[in-house]
């Protein structure tokens, strides 16, 4: 969270399985954190149920993919959630 807010990435890859912190609950902080809230979240992780999908976009993630992720489709969705 405080590198986030230090560094200003253009976008967060996410995955949700993480030690201490959960992705979606970092999710929710970014997203909810004025200093932070318009970079674009990307869930990316093994987690493949549909309620994890709505889940992590009810949280503030501009899209979810389940791993494991080929480049292409990686940059698609990089690209369509840069560009708004």
């Amino acid at each position: 969270m405080a590198l986030a807010r230090q560094e200003k990435p253009d976008a967060v890859l996410m995955d949700i399985v993480m030690p201490g912190l959960n992705g979606f609950q970092a999710t929710r902080q970014l997203t909810k954190d004025a200093d932070t809230s318009n970079i674009p979240v990307i869930m990316i992780t093994t987690k493949d149920q549909e309620t994890d999908k709505v889940w992590g976009k009810r949280q503030g993630a501009r899209d979810y993919l389940t791993k494991p992720v080929d480049e292409e489709t990686l940059m698609k969705t990089l690209n369509a959630v840069l560009a708004g």
